[in-house]
């Protein structure tokens, strides 16, 4: 198990990851709706000014309009492992809470 963690950055539950992508869950303010985000690692990661890691912003919005949108600024290091996030407009939470109200969305 240890050497699962290792390969996936820990056991934070705040993402997970599929091949080249690792998922965020963005809960976006004026409501509660929970965005799923995929960062292709290869793709969306562009070099810092200083050379020294990636970022990537994401626009994150979904069909709700009452929902305003958010930006999800998330930050690596040069082995590409998750250093830093940031999100204005909404807030980070785990894939749990995503479950949760997906099925909660189903039931309605």
């Amino acid at each position: 198990m240890n050497i699962l963690k290792k390969l996936f950055g820990g056991g934070d539950n705040s993402q997970h990851r599929d091949g080249s992508g690792m998922y965020f869950y963005v809960k976006l303010h004026r409501c509660n709706d929970v965005t799923k985000v995929r960062v292709d690692m290869n793709n969306d990661l562009s070099l810092n000014d200083e050379g020294s890691g990636y970022w990537v912003r994401k626009m994150v919005s979904n069909s709700n309009y009452k929902c305003a949108k958010a930006e999800l600024s998330l930050y690596f290091d040069m082995n590409r492992k998750l250093q830093n996030s940031e999100v204005q407009g909404g807030q980070l939470v785990n894939r749990e809470e995503f479950d949760q109200w997906t099925a909660a969305q189903q039931k309605t």
